[in-house]
């Protein structure tokens, strides 16, 4: 099996850099490639690519920005190998990555998987918090944390890989993003392909976001679910509907509370008491554990108005998604 590393980069040459350092000390003994798709950046990491070129199987591609699903594909059609592993830019390998995922593609090998992402200690105190909010098991994070069932994993792009027998019967991502893998991953069940979760091989995820961008991206995630849930209903979840119910719940308790009525609200607040305690002891910093509250109310309550505005366009409304969402949708080029 010979394996091919596909990592799309939009103006963030520091972060190849450090991506690249950390594959440097890879323990797989095997030969692989790595194939680095420029998606139309005015800041190239050409030149940082081509120091490493003595160090590491490289193939740089420069093309028009067309998105992360499309640029991902593209790299998928040039690469030399029968499986890929897809990387974002932002991502740090762990040593034993590649030597973990050829030891589970022997053992029961599947034609894509996903796995978890961790925060290094080197990380910022937000980015700590922003991981502890997308992996906790006490959010609706937990998924990307690795709870999500086994054998029915919805691989995550940051972190997955992808046979290219898969890749070609499905013709890979769609120009959705976000949102762009969970569609690729039913499409791969509808086609008979089994998708499952490496829990071991995690990647640490540095997601170089502040707050601002952070409730972006989760209230893109929130307007994604509906259109996937109208695309696919036989995958719809109840679960998709917890941080819109939440933050419902959270406007109905703090209503109740102005006419005396406080046992909602103690829920809520025993809720947010429990995320600071975990994040705290997880994390051993009382400041991470404040902030992970924030970013805790940042991810339900950016996802859960995404939800509900979009539920309310696509599900209800019968809306086109590329018409009342056009951000949520990317021009394929390749």
């Amino acid at each position: 099996m010979y394996f091919s590393v596909i990592i799309p980069v939009y103006n963030r040459p520091e972060e190849i850099k450090e991506l690249l350092e950390s594959l440097l000390d890879s323990d797989y003994a095997k030969k692989y490639e790595i194939v680095i798709v420029e998606d139309g950046s005015t800041i190239s990491c050409k030149e940082i690519v081509e120091t490493y070129t003595n160090k590491l199987t490289i193939s740089y591609y420069y093309k028009e920005n067309s998105g992360p699903g499309d640029s991902r594909n593209f790299g998928m059609k040039m690469a030399k190998g029968d499986y890929f592993i897809i990387f974002d830019s932002d991502c740090i390998i762990p040593k034993h990555y590649l030597t973990e995922v050829e030891k589970e593609l022997s053992t029961t090998y599947v034609d894509c998987f996903g796995g978890p992402d961790k925060a290094l200690a080197s990380f910022s105190d937000i980015q700590k918090a922003i991981n502890f909010a997308m992996t906790s098991f006490l959010t609706t994070g937990g998924i990307r944390g690795g709870s999500e069932k086994i054998n029915k994993f919805q691989p995550r792009s940051f972190n997955m890989g992808i046979s290219k027998k898969a890749f070609q019967s499905s013709n890979g991502f769609g120009n959705i993003h976000p949102g762009e893998d969970p569609d690729l991953s039913i499409r791969l069940w509808n086609l008979g392909f089994k998708t499952r979760l490496f829990s071991k091989a995690f990647v640490f995820h540095k997601r170089r976001i502040d707050w601002e961008k952070f409730s972006i991206q989760v209230n893109k995630f929130g307007k994604a679910r509906p259109i996937l849930n109208n695309w696919y209903p036989k995958y719809n979840k109840l679960t998709y509907f917890f941080p819109s119910v939440f933050i419902i719940g959270f406007t109905i308790a703090l209503f109740l509370s102005l006419f005396g009525i406080f046992i909602p609200i103690f829920g809520f607040v025993f809720y947010y008491i429990l995320i600071f305690f975990v994040s705290s002891i997880n994390n051993g910093s009382i400041k991470i554990g404040f902030l992970s509250v924030i970013a805790v109310s940042k991810q339900f309550f950016g996802y859960g108005r995404g939800f509900l505005e979009s539920y309310l366009k696509i599900t209800i409304l019968k809306k086109k998604p590329e018409v009342v969402f056009p951000e949520l949708f990317f021009k394929t080029k390749s």
